[in-house]
């Protein structure tokens, strides 16, 4: 947790899906913070529930359960509310810059409809926000008239930060904002949403299944494993000594192009349970190294291992520990 009052404080959020084959449990009794002018990074497997989490938070999708608040200050009990609570404070940038921006729109429209919505811009007052949003992402006036089709993956992805920041958010979810960009195309876009973080204050949660982009944009990281959070902490301690031997995992599994890690290199075995038929005990059981009888029989909670750290294990990695 942050040592500061957090920006955004969210305790038990949970997100159910009624399907004809049973209830899913997407979301599993998450809590977090966000500090101000902080990111955070969530990470993990597909499918683990971390997409789902920033649904919910923004509204786009009804959770079944916890609290949000912002600056201390809880959203309305009723969707209206909530959605205008939130949507003030959060707002989102996509994975896929080809599928979020409507084709059918000018660069200009599709920045000035937030502006028009929620401030009720018009005239030259509009076209000089509009202009200072291009700039802010490295864009100018001279592509107000285009359609997103003649711009390429990093220009798009610029378009649709500088359309996430014309509410004016105090907090934006990344959910995998660079997952579709080229590798060279993907520096530049972090780098810039950093400079962006530094000028304006931001807050950022930072979803995304990159290692490496996410020790380079986050000061903290959750790790989620089948809707849970199993293990958060300082990125740097986090990965350089992992806890839970889910991260373990996923931090071998990652490719170095240092020789001497190579032989390192391992996959993870198995796939994530079906959270229709979730194990009983620890969910991560079943693929883990580490298990004994006890962790078949029971969850464990998050709980304090050290100092910013949090783990749900029972049997957490040491720091010298590298097999057993």
């Amino acid at each position: 947790m942050t040592s500061a009052a957090p920006l955004m404080s969210v305790e038990g959020l949970s997100k159910v899906f009624h399907t004809r084959h049973g209830d899913v449990n997407a979301v599993d009794g998450v809590s977090f913070d966000v500090g101000s002018g902080e990111t955070v990074a969530l990470v993990g497997e597909s499918g683990c529930g971390k997409s789902t989490v920033a649904m919910t938070l923004l509204g786009l999708e009804d959770r079944s359960d916890g609290i949000v608040r912002i600056n201390g200050v809880e959203d309305g009990a009723d969707e209206k509310s909530r959605q205008k609570h939130l949507g003030t404070n959060l707002s989102i940038v996509f994975q896929n810059p080809y599928a979020s921006l409507n084709p059918k729109m000018k660069i200009r429209d599709v920045i000035a409809e937030p502006l028009t919505t929620a401030f009720g811009l018009r005239g030259k007052a509009l076209n000089e926000r509009i202009i200072k949003l291009l700039a802010d992402v490295g864009l100018g006036p001279e592509h107000l008239k285009r359609y997103p089709h003649e711009f390429s993956g990093g220009q798009r992805q610029r378009i649709a930060i500088a359309r996430a920041l014309a509410l004016e958010p105090k907090l934006l979810i990344l959910d995998e904002p660079t997952a579709a960009l080229d590798v060279s195309v993907q520096a530049q876009v972090l780098k810039l949403l950093r400079d962006l973080q530094d000028e304006l204050g931001l807050s950022y949660l930072f979803i995304s299944h990159d290692l490496a982009t996410v020790e380079y944009l986050s000061r903290r990281v959750m790790v989620m494993y089948l809707g849970r959070i199993v293990e958060t902490g300082l990125v740097g301690d986090v990965f350089a000594n992992p806890a839970h031997p889910y991260t373990r995992a996923l931090l071998d599994s990652v490719p170095s192009i240092d020789p001497a890690l190579r032989d390192n290199l391992k996959t993870l075995a198995g796939e994530i349970p079906s959270p229709l038929n979730r194990p009983k005990g620890c969910a991560f059981a079943p693929r883990c190294y580490f298990a004994e009888d006890k962790c078949s029989q029971s969850s464990p909670n998050l709980e304090p291992a050290g100092q910013d750290r949090d783990v749900a294990c029972f049997y957490p990695i040491k720091s010298t520990e590298t097999e057993r």
